[in-house]
């Protein structure tokens, strides 16, 4: 599993710019504007040979009773209980605030690893200018500047420290017959009861509550000779004051055990149709390439209309997942369970599925012969062959000139033909073009 980082400190220090940092990207917003963040945001990162997960908070004041700040407050105290290690960011040029001070004081209660890292410290003297943060109780203090990039890779060798990461993370063997399938959804969805059903026993803590699972529970099982490994992802649910309040959905669970999955089973309920976070975890799983089997549970409990109104937002919110097989099932009654294995075993064929190049090839040139790709400009695009670039998920590489103008249409329809060819279902198929270049084109004539 990928460790888990979390910013957190007041508004306007520079989380969201030391964000965009760690995970090179430019996701989170960033503005010389106190409180932008509100929510958690969620991004990737990677140092050398190790990858980690940010979450980016929003301005934080853990005694904040009411309104927008109580809101951001509950965001920030899931990212921390979330985490592996929290990075505590305070402002090195505005200096110290009673709001660091209860900030520290609630990080020195919850007692996880913390980072304190002083920003916008660029030309700054450490030992002078920064020693009064020493009075937060949090240990020695880190100069950075996210705006700058200084000091950024050795806070990251910082936090990844005390976790003791393997230094090849690459050599851990993988059995390949054993199918890694994550349980995925909402809360409350009912993905504890589905596992326990398909086991036969309370191997998993079910309750009419939603969150009762508290971290991604991995659970060997067998079926006809096939090896599964079910990964139960759901909420995260704590007893004591600290975690009373929080958001009862860890996100980073879900992400984490998809992201090692074979084969993803999006549960959704028919009793609420599908939501935005659906969506989102459907979105996750179509970048992570992961194979795909849609279930709706509690099919017994709605009545005809209800159906044809989640059958009806299914096909309007979740387009993308045109690919994956969709069954309507009970997991407390057992009904419809035995064609959701079919799918699942299908879809990982499908997804470990391999294409000789020959194949490919003429399957290529019949596609052509058959509907041509549009001209673009001056020049009409020439496919001439194809072969495999990846499996889980299938890539199917295209060599040919200007093929920089294929449209997203023609490579629907290219797809169309190649799923047919193979039998492909239950998983996404990625095509990428390569356009061959022209060893004349840079030199100058003689």
């Amino acid at each position: 599993m990928k460790p888990v980082l979390a910013l957190v400190g007041r508004p306007n220090v520079g989380k969201s710019t030391l964000f965009n940092r760690l995970t090179k990207s430019r996701d989170a917003i960033v503005a010389d504007y106190a409180g932008l963040t509100r929510d958690r945001h969620y991004g990737q990162g990677k140092q050398g040979k190790h990858e980690y997960i940010v979450i980016d908070t929003g301005g934080f004041e853990p005694d904040a009773s009411s309104g927008i700040y109580k809101e951001m407050a509950k965001q920030t105290q899931q990212a921390v209980a979330e985490a592996d290690v929290v990075i505590f960011v305070v402002d090195g040029r505005a200096g110290l605030s009673a709001q660091d001070h209860d900030i520290a004081k609630y990080l020195r209660k919850i007692g996880k690893p913390c980072l304190l890292v002083a920003n916008k410290a660029e030309g700054m003297r450490e030992g002078i200018q920064l020693s009064e943060f020493y009075e937060l109780g949090l240990g020695e203090v880190l100069a950075i500047s996210a705006a700058h990039g200084q000091g950024i890779r050795g806070l990251v060798d910082l936090a990844l420290e005390p976790l003791h990461l393997p230094e090849d993370p690459e050599e851990s063997e993988v059995d390949a017959s054993v199918i890694k399938l994550a349980v995925a959804g909402r809360p409350n969805v009912g993905k504890s009861t589905l596992i326990n059903t398909w086991l036969g026993e309370e191997r998993l803590v079910a309750f009419d509550m939603p969150g009762t699972t508290r971290d991604a529970i991995s659970v060997p099982f067998e079926r006809q000779g096939q090896k599964f490994e079910l990964v139960d992802t759901a909420g995260l649910r704590r007893k004591g004051k600290v975690f009373e309040a929080i958001e009862k959905f860890s996100v980073v669970k879900t992400l984490q055990a998809i992201e090692s999955a074979n084969v993803v089973l999006l549960l959704l309920d028919a009793e609420q149709g599908v939501t935005d976070q659906d969506a989102h975890i459907a979105g996750f799983a179509l970048e992570s390439g992961r194979a795909m089997v849609l279930a709706v549970n509690k099919w017994d409990a709605v009545d005809d209309y209800q159906r044809q109104l989640v059958q009806r937002s299914i096909e309007t919110r979740l387009p993308f997942l045109s690919f994956a097989n969709m069954h309507f099932i009970s997991a407390k009654k057992r009904q419809g369970l035995g064609p959701v294995w079919n799918s699942i075993v299908k879809a990982h064929k499908s997804a470990m599925c391999k294409m000789s190049t020959p194949i490919l090839t003429r399957l290529l040139l019949e596609a052509v012969q058959f509907q041509s790709p549009q001209r673009g400009g001056m020049f009409r695009p020439k496919l001439r062959y194809a072969h495999q670039g990846g499996m889980n998920p299938p890539v199917i590489v295209i060599h040919g000139n200007s093929l920089e103008h294929v449209t997203e249409s023609y490579k629907r329809f290219l797809e169309g033909r190649f799923r047919k060819a193979f039998d492909l279902s239950g998983t996404p198929l990625r095509i990428e073009m390569k356009t061959s270049t022209n060893p004349y084109a840079d030199k100058e004539s003689s």
